[in-house]
């Protein structure tokens, strides 16, 4: 009685500390992403109005930074939705749904800075170097200040820590906008501009290849890159006595932090099949960290009779 009290207990302390995590992640990608989008406002305009396209390269990565942080808000918004009979795993799997559509979108966008980049190449356009300084200086602030917001928060928060990666990712399209403004300014070499917005596209590029990826990877049902069916199997094997053999195992990504697992044991007959179905289940979920697992134990004894009836 004291042993499942305790066990209770924990899980209850495990859960409020998940929700704490869950509320504090929730407001700082919130800070983060109204920082992020008013200040894409500002550079958009910023950019335009000083004729730099490194500028806009910048804003248009800011608002893949703000459309990502807006995901990761909903994110938490739909974890804390309660399943219903339509949709008996959550609402979890519509932010990795927004995601992929975020990542395509990246795609698209660094292609069209890199078509635009070109032309500029070939046809300069007038740049005013110091109003894009002073833009490209509030930006790297900006990103500074989402920056610190978001390094505060829970570490093991993947959600959180996507988020970050994006906005440091941006910290580099703002120095490179700066530099691009101080080489306008003192040599007034405007193909820096392009070349310098070009190679923010390629940052924009590698981050909407792995968002897809990523994304898609859970959206086919993919098994998590640490928890393969393959190491399931042995882990199972080594450390559950009493299974004969593993018929049936399959291991998917509801999300990208919730593996499911589905494993069907072929027990030995002097193994109780209840006792070892508790063992494989709280081993999966406590050594392996699977958030769903689902087993099926069938023992010799009970094959020879289904046989013997049939």
């Amino acid at each position: 009685m004291t042993q499942d009290h305790d066990s209770r207990q924990g899980h209850h302390d495990h859960a409020a500390h998940t929700d704490l995590n869950t509320a504090d992640g929730r407001r700082r990608v919130a800070i983060a992403g109204i920082v992020t989008a008013l200040f894409m406002v500002v550079e958009t305009i910023g950019g335009i109005i000083s004729g730099s396209l490194a500028l806009i390269a910048d804003a248009a990565h800011m608002f893949t930074d703000a459309a990502s942080l807006a995901l990761a808000w909903f994110g938490y918004f739909f974890a804390t939705r309660p399943a219903d009979d339509t949709r008996s795993f959550g609402f979890g799997r519509l932010r990795v749904l927004a995601a992929f559509i975020n990542g395509l979108a990246l795609l698209a966008l660094s292609v069209w800075i890199v078509i635009e980049g070109i032309q500029r190449l070939a046809d300069p356009h007038p740049i005013s170097g110091s109003l894009m300084l002073w833009i490209a200086i509030a930006g790297l602030i900006v990103n500074l200040i989402s920056a610190y917001v978001l390094h505060g928060g829970d570490s093991d928060d993947i959600n959180l820590s996507g988020a970050l990666w994006h906005v440091m990712g941006d910290l580099f399209g703002s120095v490179a906008a700066i530099i691009a403004a101080v080489i306008i300014i003192y040599t007034n070499w405007l193909p820096i501009d392009a070349l310098l917005s070009m190679l923010v596209a390629v940052l924009v590029l590698i981050g909407g290849i792995r968002i897809t990826r990523r994304a898609g990877h859970i959206l086919a049902q993919g098994a998590p890159e640490h928890l393969t069916p393959a190491s399931i199997r042995s882990a199972l094997l080594d450390n559950i006595e009493g299974i004969n053999s593993i018929q049936q195992l399959h291991v998917w990504l509801l999300t990208e932090d919730k593996p499911v697992v589905t494993v069907e044991i072929d027990a030995d007959s002097a193994v109780c099949p209840e006792t070892l179905r508790s063992n494989v289940k709280q081993h999966l979920t406590t050594q392996l960290q699977v958030h769903l697992a689902t087993v099926e134990v069938v023992s010799k004894p009970q094959a020879n009779q289904a046989l013997a009836g049939s």
